[in-house]
């Protein structure tokens, strides 16, 4: 889904147009009840399982399978959640409210009848339309709700609520970008989908590539630590103070079933994933998952991130400081997954000096085609050129060919990139939340991990074949010195398309234009 940088070309046009009116403003915070994480987890099912699938001699290491497909991603999320006995800590940028998102809530809401605790961090950009949602799911027993950076605006559409908060833009352009699923505190899931359909391929005009990883062990006490700095933070707000509850608390629950509506039977799921893994629901069942052992740790922004006023003190300590640091350690490849990638000169600098010690650095992105955010594909077009002399693969992705992903059933639908991974040399990688793109490094809050394993690279890499990623355009220069876009056909031929496949030069010119708004530092 677009992200805060959609709305700043409106925003824009209505400065300048000297339109805004009718300033909202919020009432003043009360600050809640600390809580953390439950640590007598141990006699738990999920801790039992996570106990059974650890082997006795890996010492700190944690258990973690890489989950690459959205059906697979999404059972288990759910089947966390339906064996969870005493907690559920769950944190989105995005929770929608459509088929998934409902999905979802229902097992907490049905968590919580079972007597779990359930906590629920959701950041408030996207939230247009679901106070009421929010706040039913608040009037259960055990239930928490909390807000991340609350905007004061809360009736209308997304741009009505934005453009009526817009005295505040210094503060609500700062979003919690965070994804992290915790269960018992023994096993999350975290990545990049947020919850919605088209994360986990259900949606119908596109669908996105997308990775999550799901771990147990050591690591997942640092993630429920790193979400409970972020429940804790002054800047997240419980969701009675930002949506007062127009209903009594029995009238409020019957109103969120209605909204939620019936449970549904489960989606489908295969036999077996494009790794070779049974579904975690069946593992789950079994008693024991298949696990990789590997030491590793969590990166994470400081929520007080986003009230420095100094674009290079929030730069310092970030996750994407840190992950270009790993970067910078790379013996000899890199590969770049990131939806949004815009190096900037801190990192066109980084990465050139790897190119020049003969590191193999390789990006993943989105096509103009393909990307849900046209002016980030401009942005990142500024450094497209350099990047390719300076022998980078580049390689983006063609909206039409999702299904040679193995990633799942595409259909009619287009594929878009959402997973934002690095591997660095054959031995770690880093799976998150967290963008190439000044955005990540100094305006939202990330979080990821960092792995440490070359079997887990290993298998990472068997979804990429040797000779690159067919489900994208290669791109190249021509001996003129222009850009060229390399389309392979399914007899091997190969198509060469001298300017942007997918559009059309007035939609170019239509973002050019809308671009001139938009410094890079917003994108």
């Amino acid at each position: 889904m677009g992200r805060t940088r959609s709305l700043l070309v409106a925003y824009a046009a209505v400065f300048m147009a000297g339109l805004l009116a009718g300033c909202a403003s919020l009432a003043p915070r009360e600050p809640p009840a600390s809580t953390h994480a439950l640590a007598d987890v141990a006699g738990t099912a999920l801790a039992r399982v996570a106990a059974s699938s650890t082997p006795a001699d890996v010492g700190g290491k944690s258990g973690f399978r890489m989950l690459p497909e959205g059906p697979f991603s999404l059972d288990a999320r759910i089947a966390l959640a339906r064996r969870a006995e005493k907690s559920l800590d769950v944190q989105y940028y995005q929770l929608q409210s459509d088929s998934v998102g409902f999905r979802l809530l229902r097992e907490l809401r049905d968590a919580a009848r079972r007597g779990v605790r359930v906590r629920l961090i959701v950041d408030d950009f996207y939230t247009a339309g679901q106070d009421e949602l929010f706040s039913t799911l608040a009037a259960f027993s055990n239930v928490e709700v909390r807000l991340f950076n609350p905007l004061p605006a809360r009736e209308g559409s997304l741009v009505g609520r934005f453009l009526a908060s817009l005295h505040e833009f210094s503060r609500i352009n700062h979003r919690m970008h965070n994804k992290l699923f915790v269960a018992d505190n023994s096993f999350s899931v975290s990545g990049g989908r947020n919850i919605g359909d088209e994360y986990f391929m259900q949606g119908g005009a596109a669908n996105f590539i997308d990775a999550d990883v799901m771990a147990a062990g050591p690591v997942v006490r640092e993630q429920s630590a790193a979400f409970d700095l972020y429940w804790n933070s002054e800047h997240v707000w419980p969701v009675a103070q930002v949506a007062r509850p127009a209903l009594a608390p029995e009238q409020a629950r019957r109103r969120f079933d209605e909204i939620v509506g019936a449970p549904l039977p489960d989606i489908d799921v295969r036999e077996r994933d494009v790794l070779g893994h049974t579904p975690v629901r069946e593992q789950l069942a079994r008693g024991r998952l298949d696990l990789m052992f590997a030491h590793a740790r969590v990166l994470v922004d400081d929520p007080s991130k986003i009230t420095r006023s100094d674009r290079d003190a929030r730069l310092q300590g970030s996750v994407s400081l840190r992950v270009l640091d790993l970067m910078d350690s790379a013996r000899s490849k890199v590969l770049i997954i990131s939806p949004y990638f815009i190096p900037g000169k801190l990192g066109m600098a980084r990465l050139a000096r790897s190119a020049a010690n003969g590191v193999k650095l390789t990006v993943y992105t989105n096509s103009l085609s393909s990307t849900d955010e046209p002016l980030v594909y401009l942005g990142y077009a500024r450094y497209r050129d350099d990047l390719l002399r300076l022998g980078f693969d580049l390689y983006e992705v063609a909206p039409q060919l999702g299904n040679r992903t193995q990633l799942g059933v595409f259909g009619s639908s287009i594929s878009r990139l959402h997973a934002k991974i690095s591997v660095i040399d054959e031995d770690r990688i880093f799976v998150g939340s967290m963008n190439l793109d000044s955005r990540s490094a100094r305006i939202n809050t990330e979080i990821g991990l960092v792995v440490e394993s070359p079997e887990i690279v290993r298998e990472f890499m068997r979804m990429i074949p040797a000779d690159g990623f067919k489900s994208a355009y290669r791109l190249r220069l021509s001996d003129a010195g222009r850009v060229e876009w390399l389309e392979r056909t399914d007899d091997g031929g190969v198509i060469v398309h001298k300017t942007n496949p997918g559009t059309t030069w007035m939609a170019e010119i239509r973002n050019w234009l809308s671009s001139l708004f938009v410094g890079e530092d917003q994108l």
